[in-house]
């Protein structure tokens, strides 16, 4: 007697769901095409052409990062068109801090199963936020792997690659006593800190579906507003004022991440009462009884990129920065720290 024969679909691969996944995101991923890009998405590897002419000193920044568990929201609203805004802009975030110009990006999309519909939404979302800072989505990898993720769930991670002149490259080493620290204003919770939510959220017994919990919308809208994306504003400012530190403020918040952009020897003193909090970061700490000082080690507080410059120069790059829409204002001082000692933020 001759045996079934058993497929990959049997085993819970169905290729031809990636088929028609491959042909849902083509044209997302043609309209991040830059200037640069070499041949078509579906080859073995991403090709990229340098210009040596607008970089003749060049040095690659690289970045990768993910969502965290802001997904595990995305999955009990069945909403995906954000997490993919909240994948680029954790690293394309993280590359302009040096000044470099983000030029192409690849993504890996994990899952147990398969949904083209629920991808297509995913990778629309990235291709629109890599289209606004710049950035082509030249490859990527899709991996279907039966049981080792829940039904309906994935995960994300995201890989960028930009550029920089050596002679423009900001690493913090011009930072200095008596400069100012400008703090550009945040979306909200952005993609950190949602373990610490979602254990609140549940002990409150709040249905993120269904409960609006004082705001305009339901919780879990409220939860998904995307990262926002610091490229453009960042690539003007660079034109026109000298920014000598910039701070991707993320997991950690604003005293675990602008010290990496500051000399040893020096701190931070950061006005708090110059920052705005979104009412979701105050209301999570209220609904959990969270310690200040826990609050600004997992949260940014309302600032999602800190800039650091001379303070002859700050109303140019406030000015700027609201013709772009970001609001903007000045939140500190560098300052004298502890000699011979990693720079720190003092908070007041």
């Amino acid at each position: 007697m001759t045996a079934k024969p058993t497929t990959y679909s049997d085993a819970g691969v169905n290729i031809d769901e990636g088929d028609a996944f491959v042909d849902a995101i083509s044209p997302w991923v043609k309209k991040t095409k830059q200037k640069g890009v070499l041949g078509n998405l579906g080859g073995y590897a991403g090709l990229f052409q340098l210009d040596l002419k607008e970089f003749p000193e060049p040095i690659l920044a690289s970045s990768t990062d993910g969502v965290g568990t802001k997904l595990k929201i995305a999955f009990t609203l069945n909403k995906f068109d954000t997490v993919g805004i909240d994948l680029v802009a954790m690293c394309v975030n993280d590359l302009i801090c040096c000044g470099a110009k983000p030029l192409f990006f690849l993504d890996y999309f994990a899952t147990g199963k398969l949904s083209a519909q629920q991808g297509g939404e995913v990778i629309k979302g990235i291709s629109c936020a890599l289209e606004e800072s710049f950035c082509a989505l030249i490859g990527g990898e899709t991996a279907e792997m039966p049981g080792l993720y829940q039904a309906g769930e994935f995960d994300l991670a995201g890989f960028s690659v930009g550029v920089v002149n050596k002679s423009a490259l900001i690493d913090g080493q011009k930072v200095k006593k008596g400069q100012v620290v400008i703090g550009v204003a945040s979306s909200g919770l952005h993609s950190n800190g949602f373990s610490l939510v979602r254990k609140i959220i549940e002990n409150k017994g709040l249905d993120i579906t269904k409960d609006k919990a004082g705001f305009d919308s339901t919780l879990g809208e409220i939860l998904l507003t995307p990262t926002r994306l610091y490229v453009k504003p960042v690539l003007d400012l660079l034109k026109q004022v000298n920014l000598c530190g910039i701070a991707h403020i993320t997991g950690g918040g604003i005293p675990g991440n602008l010290p990496r952009m500051i000399p040893d020897g020096l701190k931070a003193t950061i006005n708090t009462a110059q920052i705005k909090t979104p009412k979701i970061i105050s209301q999570i700490g209220t609904w959990g009884n969270v310690p200040q000082e826990e609050m600004w080690r997992v949260f940014n507080m309302g600032v999602g990129l800190c800039l650091i410059l001379d303070s002859n120069e700050a109303s140019q790059a406030m000015t700027t920065l609201a013709k772009l829409g970001f609001e903007a204002n000045i939140i500190g001082t560098i300052d004298e720290g502890t000699p011979n000692t990693e720079a720190f933020v003092d908070l007041v």
